[in-house]
C-alpha cells in the first residue's frame, strides 16, 4: 500500500462543507463543487462525515432557472444554495447528480438521486 494514501476508497470522509453552513445527517451537501450527503451531524471541529457516492432519497423540486419544470428519470439535478429544497434543475447551481425518479413540474418530491457527475 502506498504510504501517501489518505482514504482507501475516497467515497466517504470528514470534510468542511461549504453548503449548508451546519449540515445534519441526511442533508445534501457541497464541499466546494463536490456533491455529497452528510452521514452525521456536523462535528465540534467543524467537519462533517460525508459520502460522495451512492444513491440517496432526497427532496427535489420540479423547477429550473425559468420557472416550473418537470424532472424526468436521468435528468441532471443541481444544488442551489438559495432554494428550499436545495435540489432542482437550475443550471446556475452546482451539478449534484441524477434523478432516478420523476418529479412533476412545480412539485417537490423525495426521490432517489445518484450522487456525482
Amino acid at each position: 500500500m502506498a504510504s501517501n494514501q489518505v482514504y482507501s476508497d475516497g467515497d466517504q470522509f470528514p470534510a468542511v462543507c461549504s453548503q449548508p453552513a451546519v449540515p445534519v445527517s441526511g442533508d445534501p451537501v457541497l464541499v466546494g463543487q463536490l456533491p455529497g450527503v452528510a452521514l452525521a451531524d456536523e462535528h465540534a471541529d467543524g467537519t462533517t462525515t460525508c459520502t460522495f457516492a451512492g444513491v440517496y432519497n432526497l427532496p427535489v423540486q420540479g423547477i429550473d432557472g425559468v420557472g416550473n419544470s418537470a424532472i424526468a428519470v436521468g435528468d441532471i439535478v443541481y444544488y442551489t444554495a438559495a432554494d428550499t429544497p436545495k435540489l432542482g434543475k437550475k443550471t446556475a447551481g452546482v451539478q449534484f447528480g441524477y434523478a432516478l425518479a420523476a418529479v412533476a413540474s412545480g412539485a417537490t418530491a423525495t426521490i432517489p438521486v445518484k450522487i456525482g457527475h
